[in-house]
């Protein structure tokens, strides 16, 4: 399974920016896909995950109303449209792939395949 995720750069505060993330074939066995991201000196955290069987997602907090992850028609592709951004959203932002159970859907290690990271920096 190869993820390739894209889009991220450098914003202003209340611009918006959408990630990609490109999912080879294989990854049909995968029920979820998520974005994460990590900040210097932080840990990876959960920002939004998208279920194949029935479309459900899933968000953070920090993201629940400013982010909106989709996929796209093919299914091989998966989106975060990040709105509104502020600086703290400031980090590498990365894909996942796997089949994690709903309580473990926010959690990094219940996800099988990542893609590398995209860095996204928001300025004040």
């Amino acid at each position: 399974v190869q993820l390739q995720a894209s889009g991220g750069g450098l914003v202003q505060a209340g611009d918006s920016l959408r990630l990609s993330c490109a999912a080879s074939a294989s990854t049909a066995s995968n029920r979820v896909m998520g974005w994460f991201r990590q900040a210097p000196g932080k840990e990876r955290e959960f920002v939004a995950a998208l279920r194949r069987d029935g479309g459900y997602t899933y968000y953070s907090e920090s993201a629940k109303g400013r982010f909106t992850i989709s996929r796209g028609n093919a299914g091989n592709t998966v989106y975060l449209q990040m709105d509104s951004l502020k600086p703290e959203d400031t980090a590498d932002y990365y894909c996942a792939a796997g089949s994690p159970i709903v309580s473990a859907i926010r959690t990094p290690t219940a996800y099988r395949y990542w893609g590398q990271g995209t860095l996204v920096t928001v300025s004040s």
